[in-house]
């Protein structure tokens, strides 16, 4: 009872427009109350949490994200996919792609590369021949891209979670980072052909190569080419520890943005604003949540979903099935960050009992998530490029949904061939 009842206040509450940590801070508290456990082990999450080493990761990749996005790096980066692979076939269609993911990864927020990239890349693809409809349905679905990679903050948070709730999970963050790769390139590979499809019946012209352009390009982002190295020698080389490869990653764009002048110190006060607010609302909602989620494991809540799910789903393909399905509408009403702090802790013991390796797990819950974004009646991604691009609703509905059945089967292949998610850990 105390349980439906509590799922019946937090979606009263979200409907409400109440704050989503205050929310789950006030069910943790209520449950902390009526189970005769004191409060205070609330405080002491959120304590837990302040020493984790790996949630300093956190605020420093997001730091760097958004000071990439408040700066010319956009353009830049833009210019140089135009020049690189354009005047290929699809070349236009797989600049967008590429240049979205990559930036997705760096800020860890969708809408934010919709917003920073979506003047540039529109007029672009407007160029290349598409219409208007498909260059909106590409652009807002390539928003979500990059969650996956490397330093994605989403990823990060999950091997937080994962690792926090002690289940004898055999994983590293690192483990995280490799597991996308594969399930990424499928997803870019799989849009890819079917934007040179879309090219081909449009009879799209292609811009010819121009190797001076490329030169000027490459030396107008030589600042920016190294961040993927710094990143990726330093998680995977081994050079430094996930926290040091985020000091590293944010001080060289720090550095590299008062140097050149492309921000002042107002500038970087107001963007360093920005980016910490955003950071001390996934710590809010991470703190509170776990503290939710103790109330939930005294209550056996866990427990209880297991034996009910395991009398009612007598296979491991027909959980995925299910949890495709639940993880999509999560994603289409709610910020993933609070999905993941909030539903994590719920499904990964579960998982687990499936034989659903953690790794596997969280690519498919944040692939799931990233589809979410987009995912019609209320996804986010959707109300973003409504606003950003003045169009409406609907015709963003129509503009995403070919991409949208594109992606849906990539996160089927990702769902049910574990292997894509596996190989490079195994």
């Amino acid at each position: 009872m105390y349980v439906s009842a509590l799922s019946t206040a937090l979606l009263a509450g979200t409907v409400a427009g109440v704050p989503i940590f205050a929310l789950i801070l006030a069910a943790a508290l209520a449950g902390f109350y009526l189970l005769g456990i004191d409060p205070a082990v609330v405080i002491i999450e959120l304590y837990r949490i302040a020493d984790t080493p790996l949630l300093m990761a956190l605020p420093l990749f997001t730091l760097a994200g958004y000071l990439l996005s408040e700066s010319d790096s956009t353009a830049r980066l833009v210019r140089l996919g135009r020049a690189a692979v354009g005047w290929l076939p699809g070349g236009i269609g797989a600049m967008v792609l590429l240049v979205s993911a990559l930036f997705t990864a760096f800020t860890g927020a969708s809408g934010v590369t919709i917003v920073a990239l979506g003047a540039l890349l529109l007029p672009a693809l407007s160029d290349a021949g598409f219409s208007r409809r498909d260059s909106l349905g590409l652009i807002t679905v390539s928003g979500s891209l990059g969650l996956l990679l490397p330093p994605s903050v989403p990823l990060i948070l999950y091997g937080i979670v994962a690792l926090q709730l002690d289940l004898g999970v055999d994983m590293e963050l690192r483990d995280l980072f490799l597991g996308g790769i594969a399930p990424t390139a499928l997803m870019l590979a799989l849009l890819l052909a079917y934007t040179s499809w879309v090219g081909r019946q449009r009879r799209q012209p292609r811009p010819h190569f121009d190797g001076r352009e490329l030169a000027a390009a490459l030396w107008a982002a030589r600042w920016e080419l190294p961040l993927p190295v710094i990143v990726l020698a330093g998680i995977y080389g081994g050079l430094f520890a996930l926290s040091e490869t985020a000091a590293v990653t944010c001080a060289y764009v720090l550095l590299v943005k008062l140097l050149t002048g492309e921000l002042g110190p107002r500038q970087l006060m107001a963007v360093s604003r920005q980016a910490m607010v955003a950071v001390g609302g996934i710590i809010l909602i991470l703190g509170a949540a776990l503290g939710f989620t103790n109330v939930l494991i005294d209550a056996q809540v866990p427990a209880m979903l297991f034996d009910w799910i395991s009398a009612h789903v007598d296979s491991r393909l027909t959980f995925l099935l299910l949890l495709n399905l639940f993880l999509l509408g999560l994603g289409a009403i709610l910020d993933i960050y609070a999905a993941i702090v909030l539903v994590v802790p719920l499904v990964l013991p579960i998982a687990l009992n499936y034989g659903v390796h953690p790794v596997h797990l969280g690519i498919i819950f944040l692939a799931n998530l990233q589809i979410g974004y987009f995912t019609p009646p209320v996804g986010l991604n959707l109300f973003i490029a409504s606003y950003r691009f003045q169009e409406s609703i609907l015709t963003l509905y129509r503009a995403t949904l070919p991409f949208m059945l594109v992606l849906l089967l990539a996160l089927g292949l990702i769902t049910y061939l574990p292997a894509l998610s596996l190989w490079l850990i195994e």
